[in-house]
């Protein structure tokens, strides 16, 4: 095993074209491996060692050693396991960026949406052209409420393709088609500040399709940390705040209620 590693090349089992072109560790694989100057060096495809042996030159040190790309950590768990409040503190220490996943999602679309949209954030609106019409003072008060509200929708921006697949995901969890995660994800990992400082992704990946559209554009974090909590302790997270929020509403709804019973006693009199 010694005389082995000795004998490997400068990116150890690490693809060296991965690491030159696109700052990533990727794995190599022993089907794809090849010697040069005496060194095996080992790939993650066989396009890239093709591409290695056309000018193995680019690709290996000269002067100075290689160097390793920034810390890039991914931090998964289900909704309520703390996993931001982690994600930060871990970011603070290490000196890289915290990416919130879906409040990075949000951010995208809150210049033509003007509030975040999800199920954490709906509220359920008072529909007042539902409302019972007693007399014509409030048959105007139910048309103004209802013009308010078709005015607001036709003042909405219209969304890109882009952004409406960015509002199906935040609102019925619809899978962000690879485009869409190519204008997002890849410049985390490609372009800078986050190319050469690193970052801890909280929150992502969520699904398969989302792990598999990281291994298919070779983006390999160097760590992938779980954080596993017991339904329990969520709930306790979780419930409170979600009490609260629908105590609200219904306090909302009370109050209108009670604005509509006043006018129409004021009408009476």
């Amino acid at each position: 095993t010694k005389e082995n590693k000795r004998h490997m090349g400068d990116t150890k089992h690490f693809c060296p074209v991965s690491l030159k072109e696109n700052f990533v560790l990727h794995p190599g694989l022993n089907e794809h491996a090849a010697k040069y100057q005496e060194k095996i060096y080992y790939f993650s495809t066989s396009e890239y060692k093709d591409k290695f042996l056309m000018n193995p030159e680019e690709y290996v040190a000269h002067n100075e050693p290689v160097q390793a790309p920034p810390l890039r950590v991914c931090l998964l768990g289900t909704h309520g396991a703390g996993k931001t409040t982690c994600a930060r503190e871990i970011a603070d220490k290490l000196g890289v960026f915290h990416i919130q996943f879906e409040d990075y999602l949000q951010e995208l679309i809150l210049p033509k949406t003007k509030e975040k949209i999800g199920p954490d954030y709906d509220e359920e609106p008072e529909d007042y052209s539902k409302m019972p019409i007693l007399s014509p003072e409030l048959d105007d008060f139910s048309q103004t409420m209802t013009n308010a509200q078709t005015e607001k929708s036709k003042q909405e921006v219209e969304l890109t393709d882009e952004e409406e697949a960015i509002k199906a995901n935040l609102m019925d969890n619809e899978a962000l088609p690879p485009e869409v995660l190519d204008n997002i994800v890849l410049d985390w990992w490609r372009k800078e500040p986050f190319r050469s400082t690193g970052f801890i992704l909280d929150g992502f990946p969520r699904t398969l399709h989302e792990a598999q559209y990281l291994s298919e554009r070779r983006l390999c974090p160097d760590v992938v940390v779980y954080i596993q909590v017991e339904e329990s302790d969520i709930l306790d997270r979780l419930f409170p705040p979600r009490l609260k929020k629908w105590k609200e509403r219904q306090y909302k709804r009370m109050e209108n209620k009670k604005k509509l019973k006043d006018l129409k006693a004021k009408i009476r009199v």
